[in-house]
């Protein structure tokens, strides 16, 4: 063999070495490009498959309306609520916290926006805990913390913190007592209520130093079953009151 045949013949093989190597090539990078499709593909369909935060916030703002107006209002447990909740005057803000620092982090915000806010614009406020605070006592501690907050940012007398759970005990009584359903919610909420309102509106109903008591004999009457009727919206009561349309 010629030295000029050998070098062809090498050559040659060379060259097939390198076609073969780049067929590899292109045959990993199809398949890792495969692999990464189908990735994606079942990323996809795990993200369609799983709520959005705009719906799930959506989600939890309509299930506190429900409870809303339905026990709150439509059991009169609060003859304050109607009001501000037909003239559209209820801030419903659901917090994305999941540790109890946070919480109080998104109080913060809240109690000074409502402090700065017109009530005719937003006269209470709703903060909704759906992802926190599922514990009542680890509730309580926070409630502890939220009323600091309040004095630390002067804003004591002014603004007040009500609490509902939905595992909400009051002392004295037992976890499955029906008087204890006054103040469970679909979700932990801490309610951020002017000082101001409450005194017009105590003004306004003069017996409402009897509103505990009422409402205690109201949950006696009601019972579990009807408690759960009401909730479920199979009690046959239509008449919850419907928020005022708001303006385009």
């Amino acid at each position: 063999m010629t030295a000029a045949s050998a070098g062809k013949v090498a050559g040659t093989a060379d060259g097939i070495s390198v076609e073969v190597m780049a067929i590899e090539g292109r045959a990993r990078y199809a398949a890792d490009y495969r692999a990464c499709a189908s990735a994606r593909m079942v990323l996809c369909l795990c993200l369609a498959a799983m709520p959005s935060s705009a719906s799930h916030q959506d989600a939890v703002i309509a299930a506190t309306r429900h409870w809303l107006a339905r026990a709150v209002i439509g059991l009169n447990l609060c003859p304050f609520a109607k009001s501000v909740y037909v003239k559209e005057q209820v801030r419903y803000v659901v917090s994305q916290a999941t540790e109890a620092a946070d919480v109080l982090d998104d109080l913060e915000r809240e109690l000074k926006l409502l402090a700065e806010t017109e009530p005719a614009q937003v006269d209470t406020t709703l903060l909704i805990v759906p992802d926190a605070l599922a514990d009542f006592l680890e509730f309580n501690d926070v409630l502890f913390f939220a009323e600091r907050l309040l004095k630390s940012l002067r804003l004591e007398g002014m603004l007040q913190i009500a609490s509902f759970h939905p595992q909400y005990q009051f002392e004295g009584t037992e976890p499955d007592d029906i008087e204890n359903y006054t103040n469970r919610a679909p979700y932990p909420i801490l309610h951020l209520l002017r000082e101001d309102s409450i005194a017009r509106a105590a003004e306004a109903f003069p017996d409402a130093a009897d509103i505990y008591e009422r409402n205690m004999e109201t949950m006696r009457r009601l019972g579990h079953e009807g408690w759960q009727r009401l909730m479920d919206g199979n009690d046959g009561d239509d008449s919850a009151p419907s928020p005022r349309p708001t303006d385009a």
